[in-house]
């Protein structure tokens, strides 16, 4: 009878499950960190509420930020020409 390893080609060999496990490891850790930080900015958005500012536009606000100018604007002015069309503005 052949040994494990001819009779299972798709087992990894010791060097790669230990980058396996690795790599893992580390996506763990970082989804870990992630839910840290998305708490933390939770508490922020709850502080903001608390001292009376808007939680929905300060997302807005931090989600326009993110965005290229040029691209901003361009998507303003599309939105803006919708809304004449229609009649909204």
């Amino acid at each position: 009878m052949a040994d494990d390893a001819s009779a299972h080609p798709d087992v990894l060999n010791a060097t790669a499950q230990a980058q396996l496990k690795s790599i893992v490891e580390r996506i763990e850790n970082l989804e870990t960190e992630k839910a840290e930080v998305v708490e933390q900015i939770k508490e922020v958005f709850a502080e903001a509420k608390g001292n009376g500012y808007d939680v929905k536009t300060l997302r807005k606000v931090v989600r326009i930020r993110k965005q290229d100018r040029a691209k901003r604007q361009e998507e303003e002015a599309i939105l803006d020409l919708y809304l004449s069309a229609i009649g909204e503005i």
